[in-house]
C-alpha cells in the first residue's frame, strides 16, 4: 500500500495532475455558484474572480511546464550533477537500475526497452570493456502497476545476455519497486561477496537521487550516468529556438520527470534515506 500511495499522491503535485485539480475545482465552483439563489448581489463578483484565477494558474502551470527552455533547464539542474570527466575507473562490480524495460508479453515477440533502455545497454557495454567481473541489475515489476509479467530484472538480464555479457556474470534483484528497495537489495546481495566499489549506472536524471540513495548506505559509488535528455549544443538552434516557445508534449513530460526526481530527493532526505 504505501508503494501505491507513493505513486499516486505526487501526482497532484505534476502539472498535469495539479492543472487537472485546478480545472475541476474551477468548474466545481461555477456549477455551485449558478446553482446557489441565495447568494448576495455583493458576493457574485468575488465568486466569479476565484474561478478564473483558477483557471487561470491552471493555464499558466500547463504553459511553463511545456516549454522547451523552461524543461530543458530543469533537467540540466539534474543531470548536469554527475557529468562524465573522463574515463571511468574500475569496479568491483557494475549495477543497473531498472525502469526502461517492457516485459516479453504478446505481441512482443522479445523483451523491449523504452528511452530508459539505455541504461542497460550502457551496463552491457561498460562490462564488455572490462570495467567490472559482475553485472548485477536490479528491478521488481509490481502486478497491479503497468503490465505485470516477469521481473524487470530478468527483461535487463536477457538484453545483457544477447549483448554478449554471460550469464555467469549476471546477478539478479527481482524484487525492488523503488529506488530505495534497489539500494537496499543491492546492498544485501553484494555484501555477500564483499563487494563495495561499484559502477551505478541509471538515467542521468535519476542519477542526483541515486547517488544519495546508494552512498548513504555505504557504497563506494561511481556515477556512471547515460541517457542524457539535454546535451551540450542544445541552444545551437538559430530560429528554430522561437518554436521552443510552443506548448511541447515531450517538454511536459520531462518537466514531469525531473519535478518527480526533486520530489524524491526531498521525501527521502526527510525520510534520511539519502
Amino acid at each position: 500500500m504505501s508503494i501505491f500511495l507513493s505513486k499516486l499522491l505526487p501526482i497532484f503535485f505534476y502539472p498535469l495532475g495539479l492543472s487537472s485539480l485546478l480545472i475541476a475545482i474551477a468548474l466545481f465552483s461555477l456549477t455551485w455558484t449558478k446553482r446557489s439563489r441565495n447568494v448576495s448581489s455583493t458576493n457574485k463578483p468575488k465568486n466569479k474572480r476565484f474561478p478564473v484565477i483558477l483557471l487561470s494558474l491552471a493555464l499558466a502551470i500547463l504553459l511553463l511546464s511545456s516549454n522547451l527552455i523552461f524543461s530543458n533547464w530543469l533537467l540540466r539542474s539534474l543531470e548536469w550533477q554527475y557529468l562524465p570527466t573522463g574515463e571511468l575507473p574500475q569496479a568491483e562490480a557494475i549495477v543497473v537500475l531498472g525502469g526502461g524495460t517492457k516485459p516479453r508479453i504478446a505481441p512482443r515477440p522479445w523483451y523491449e526497452v523504452g528511452e530508459a533502455g539505455d541504461r542497460i545497454l550502457y551496463g552491457s557495454w561498460l562490462y564488455k570493456q572490462g570495467k567490472a567481473p559482475l553485472l548485477l541489475v536490479s528491478g521488481g515489476r509490481a502486478d497491479w502497476y503497468g503490465e505485470g509479467g516477469n521481473p524487470e530484472s530478468e527483461d535487463m538480464a536477457a538484453i545483457a545476455e544477447a549483448m554478449g555479457v554471460p550469464m555467469s556474470a549476471i546477478l539478479q534483484e527481482p524484487d525492488s519497486l523503488n529506488t530505495r528497495e534497489n539500494a537496499v537489495n543491492t546492498k544485501r546481495i553484494l555484501s555477500q561477496k564483499g563487494i563495495n566499489k561499484i559502477l551505478l549506472v541509471t538515467s542521468a536524471i535519476h542519477m542526483p537521487r541515486s547517488m544519495a540513495i546508494f552512498r548513504k548506505l555505504g557504497f563506494e559509488a561511481i556515477a556512471a550516468p547515460t541517457d542524457f535528455l539535454v546535451v551540450q549544443n542544445e541552444n545551437s538552434k538559430g530560429w528554430g529556438i522561437l518554436l521552443d516557445l510552443l506548448p511541447n508534449a515531450d517538454a511536459l513530460k520531462n518537466t514531469t520527470n525531473a519535478i518527480k526526481e526533486y520530489i524524491g530527493l526531498i521525501v527521502y532526505q526527510m525520510s534520511g534515506w539519502a
